[in-house]
């Protein structure tokens, strides 16, 4: 396993972290973590050298910290760097910043969270919690010990990103980050920025929430062309740790599969070893990707619940793999079958309750439109 150095904070980390965020579910039900399996792959990747566990106050219906607590029994907490976020997106006043903390504690059965994020920031939701003083709150529980070091998730425009970098001398940041994304939200120029402040850079959705997993017959074929060996999902990661600003890349695993794949390529990926055939590949990638007709949700889920109960990050997520894998018709088959008249995207009233939650700010009211009329042919 390599390890980097994160930032200026003097310590290092795998350049594999565990997202606790896709773990195997039981009834469909996200907030039902399949415990026993999941347990079984965190502390596989831990054994295997991860060292760096990321969690969040909603993942899984707010049960992920829970189960973080548990799959780190055993001596497993004292192996790794435990990492959670501060819901922003909840916080109204400036006494919630206390209570949601002690309330983080308490479900992860620590007294001093690692790494502590500012979760999903876009400059609208900074505006407000600094103006409520929470960079002060911050350095208040550095000071005695229940934070080690913290940062920020971002979901903005390059604009956004670098206002809320200059605004204090963090110790890491987090971005969305893949060969797919590299002018998207902080891209390329928000990694470099970071990397010039001296913070550690965590890349999330470095397989584009698995789609870049699942590509086409024809960017199989001009990926295996360059590297017969490597899967879809290895060329994502090995991108991104190609990049040597990257510190760490956050990777959700959903199965042991996933899990022991990813390990193993952890066990290979090293910065700046991509040759010219490697570059050209993606390259040829990416343009290949741009030809199909897409909608870039990641199904992180922030739009769920719909109050009128539209299965959004589904319908998106079908639409996708339609015209991607040119299986429309399947799709269509899906559609009609799988998904209940509740839940379909006719559904909406267009109320925007899920556009203000959107982290990549899609237009996700006419976004449904179209799923639906393609959809329900």
């Amino acid at each position: 396993m390599e390890y980097r150095l994160f930032g200026k904070t003097g310590v290092e980390v795998s350049i594999l972290g565990f997202g606790m965020m896709r773990l195997p579910i039981l009834n469909n039900d996200p907030g039902q973590i399949d415990k026993a399996e999941a347990t079984r792959m965190v502390r596989m990747a831990i054994d295997q050298g991860v060292n760096y566990i990321d969690t969040a106050y909603g993942y899984h219906k707010g049960q992920s910290e829970h189960f973080t607590r548990e799959a780190l029994g055993d001596g497993y907490r004292d192996k790794v760097f435990l990492a959670t976020k501060m819901p922003t997106y909840l916080v109204k006043e400036k006494a919630d910043f206390e209570r949601f903390f002690q309330e983080q504690k308490t479900k992860l059965g620590t007294d001093r969270i690692d790494m502590y994020l500012l979760h999903t920031l876009n400059q609208k939701r900074w505006d407000l919690i600094n103006g409520l003083d929470v960079l002060e709150f911050l350095e208040e529980k550095r000071k005695a010990g229940e934070i080690r070091f913290f940062g920020f998730s971002f979901h903005d425009d390059y604009p956004a990103f670098e206002s809320i970098v200059n605004t204090y001398d963090w110790d890491f940041c987090q971005i969305q980050f893949n060969y797919m994304d590299t002018e998207v939200q902080a891209g390329l120029r928000g990694l470099r920025l970071a990397h010039a402040k001296g913070m550690a850079l965590i890349v999330m959705e470095p397989i584009k929430g698995g789609k870049l997993a699942n590509p086409s017959p024809e960017i199989r074929r001009i990926l295996s062309e360059a590297q017969p060996t490597w899967s879809p999902a290895e060329w994502a990661l090995r991108w991104v740790a190609n990049f040597p600003e990257v510190s760490l890349i956050l990777s959700g695993m959903s199965t042991m599969a996933q899990a022991q794949e990813n390990v193993k390529v952890a066990n290979q990926m090293k910065a700046n070893t991509f040759a010219q055939k490697e570059n050209e590949a993606i390259k040829k990638a990416v343009e290949a990707f741009q030809s199909y007709r897409q909608i870039p949700c990641t199904e992180c889920g922030y739009c769920q619940p719909c109050p009128e109960g539209v299965a959004i990050p589904d319908i998106f997520s079908l639409y996708n793999e339609g015209k991607m894998f040119g299986v429309m018709e399947t799709a269509i088959t899906q559609y009609r079958t799988l998904f209940s008249s509740k839940h379909k995207a006719d559904r909406c009233v267009a109320c925007g309750k899920c556009e203000t939650l959107c982290p990549q700010g899609l237009p996700i009211i006419d976004l449904l439109k179209q799923c639906h009329e393609a959809l329900n042919s």
